[in-house]
């Protein structure tokens, strides 16, 4: 374990995902002690998105943005909003360069799968119908996100080709939760890691998918072809029951002709990038933002 994020372990009481509304609650208070993030160089709109139901979303416009991202927040698919991930999004948007469109899809159990994605994809339709207004080039549209929001980019993506919907130019998917059957080594062997263990992600994805079988869409390493789709960076952690399955997933893109970056972050944990004072972290999140500029370069 990095020595500086190891030091923070005994302060990250775990969150319980058996009580979903204990749950949001104590993130949100998490959240809102966090600094607020400095966005007096960008413009920041909340809009509605017209859809079955609508959907909130958050837009940061940093000054001279061509490119954009459909952003969706972790955090289960149980926890987290617009709120909590305010200071993520405007470091993604102030860091890349580009416009990030943050998503306040539904939340399981309540709305468990395809709510969330029905969201995400309307977000991504809207985006694209909505260009010229954005300010960006429907060329350069991305879709992203971490743990449990990178799922839903991920399935983003699988839909988005196998409907023919809009083109998506990258896909940044952050410690994605891709796999419910949990077979990998890590999956089986990391059962006290830190914030996200094992029993915890074997809780998100019951709140996640409900009474109904998993399919590519829920749980995109079930998908058998992966040609097709967009250039993708995947970043794993080292101790993160989800890392063999991002790694995994991210050999499949390769041998279906897709163009990967794979980033393996050394001596870090799901979900440790949030400890911002950290060395790693720090390289981290400036890696996912360069990574996206990247992505979105003409």
């Amino acid at each position: 374990m990095d020595p500086e994020l190891e030091a923070f372990i005994p302060l990250l009481a775990p969150i319980d995902l058996s009580d979903p509304v204990t749950a949001r609650k104590t993130f949100a208070e998490r959240a809102a002690a966090a600094p607020a993030p400095d966005t007096s160089d960008m413009e920041v709109e909340d809009r509605t998105v017209s859809a079955d139901p609508d959907v909130p979303v958050r837009i940061y416009r940093p000054d001279g943005a061509r490119g954009a991202v459909v952003w969706l927040h972790g955090g289960g698919g149980v926890f987290g909003d617009l709120d909590t991930e305010h200071p993520w999004a405007a470091r993604i948007a102030d860091l890349s360069g580009a416009v990030v469109i943050s998503v306040g899809y539904r939340l399981a159990p309540e709305h468990p799968f395809p709510a969330a994605l029905d969201d995400a994809y309307a977000v991504l339709n809207w985006t694209a119908g909505h260009a010229d207004e954005l300010g960006v080039d429907p060329a350069r549209i991305a879709v992203g996100g971490h743990s449990a929001g990178a799922n839903l980019a991920a399935a983003t993506a699988l839909r988005a080709r196998d409907e023919q919907g809009p083109a998506i130019r990258f896909q940044l998917l952050n410690q994605p939760g891709l796999d419910d059957r949990q077979e990998t080594w890590s999956a089986r062997n990391f059962t006290d890691t830190p914030w996200f263990n094992r029993d915890q992600i074997a809780t998100a994805w019951r709140h996640y998918l409900g009474s109904r079988p998993a399919t590519p869409y829920g749980a995109p390493a079930r998908a058998a072809d992966l040609s097709g789709l967009p250039p993708a960076y995947i970043a794993t952690a080292e101790f993160d029951p989800n890392r063999d399955e991002d790694i995994d997933y991210a050999r499949r893109l390769l041998q279906a002709g897709v163009s990967v970056e794979l980033h393996q972050w050394p001596g870090t944990f799901h979900g440790s990038q949030a400890i911002l004072s950290a060395e790693v972290s720090q390289r981290q999140n400036a890696e996912l933002a360069a990574a996206l500029r990247r992505g979105l370069a003409r």
